[in-house]
């Protein structure tokens, strides 16, 4: 297995961050921002508050430029290279320990938050619409009760493994996955499984029903009234290896056979044993390339003050 190059040494020294493999799968790459790094980072875009990033699309760029000079302009090569290799395709993205121990419970501190966000998704492509949130990103909460029409705010059930984008007619090349705050929390990790290492991969890739379009709607919290028609594995790479578009939730079967297919693989994909967990700390993120990694999330340890703030960014390669 070939996995994206980790910087050397004195790179990672000499430009702000540093490059791990996270230690339950080397394909994930873990990135750690330095404290001085981000302290530049907060001086060289102190004049663009959150609101005027919304507004104005092109200082999303200068955004992530800013980073980029932080990091005398490496980071931004790194992670590219990172999405690019199939082999790795995701990273953790986060804070070093003295950075980490001065992140603060305020509203501003989660607005930068979406402002570093900001500056990691444009380096490696453009986040599309999200209707849900009616933005280029999502926030959301997860609490200990909800009645959401969907598994993404249900604290207590495993969310099963998926791809996102499968319901909408936008190209969704990666997937961003940042944690803005929790209180009172116990288990709910991010679950990853690589397409490569899934142990059934041949059995589904080669079946019948591979290539066979399948309907595919969303609950109306979503805000996306239509539906479209596309295969689980709906395009080959490069390499003529398989790109996978599937989520339980949003499949609409129009026969047995359908069904049946996307109900074993399901099965399939809960019980692999390659499937890890990662745990994100507060202002870090997740960031995976959306059809060679499918992404889910563990359940939560039942408690009345549950409380985690997500943010989501999802969208299309550029280059």
């Amino acid at each position: 297995m070939k996995i994206a190059p980790a910087l050397n040494e004195s790179i990672s020294q000499n430009h702000g961050f540093t490059v791990s493999p996270y230690p339950a799968n080397p394909r994930l790459q873990v990135v750690t921002l330095e404290k001085n790094t981000l302290d530049r980072f907060v001086d060289l875009s102190a004049n663009w508050s959150l609101q005027a990033l919304e507004y104005k699309p092109f200082l999303r760029y200068a955004v992530a430029d800013a980073l980029d000079k932080a990091c005398d302009y490496q980071l931004g090569k790194f992670l590219v290279a990172t999405m690019e290799n199939r082999d790795s395709g995701a990273f953790l993205l986060q804070a070093d320990e003295q950075a980490q121990a001065a992140y603060e419970d305020t509203d501003e501190q989660r607005d930068f938050f979406v402002k570093l966000s900001t500056a990691v998704s444009h380096l490696i492509g453009i986040p599309n619409f999200d209707a849900m949130y009616g933005k280029y990103y999502a926030r959301f909460t997860v609490k200990n009760e909800d009645s959401s029409d969907s598994y993404l705010r249900q604290a207590h059930r495993r969310m099963e493994l998926h791809n996102d984008g499968t319901y909408v007619n936008e190209r969704t090349d990666f997937v961003l996955m940042m944690k803005m705050d929790e209180k009172n929390m116990e288990m709910g990790d991010s679950l990853l499984l690589h397409v490569d290492e899934w142990q059934d991969l041949e059995r589904f890739y080669h079946h019948p029903m591979a290539k066979q379009n399948i309907v595919w709607g969303a609950p109306p919290s979503k805000n996306v009234g239509y539906t479209i028609e596309h295969p689980v594995f709906f395009e080959e790479d490069s390499n003529g290896k398989p790109h996978m578009l599937f989520i339980d939730q949003f499949a609409q079967p129009q026969n047995m056979q359908q069904g049946l297919y996307l109900h074993q693989m399901s099965e399939s994909l809960e019980t692999d044993t390659n499937c890890f967990n990662v745990r994100v700390k507060v202002g870090a993120m997740l960031v995976v390339q959306n059809h060679c990694w499918l992404h889910g999330r563990d359940k939560f340890v039942a408690h009345a003050g549950l409380k985690r703030e997500l943010l989501r960014q999802r969208g299309h390669f550029t280059r």
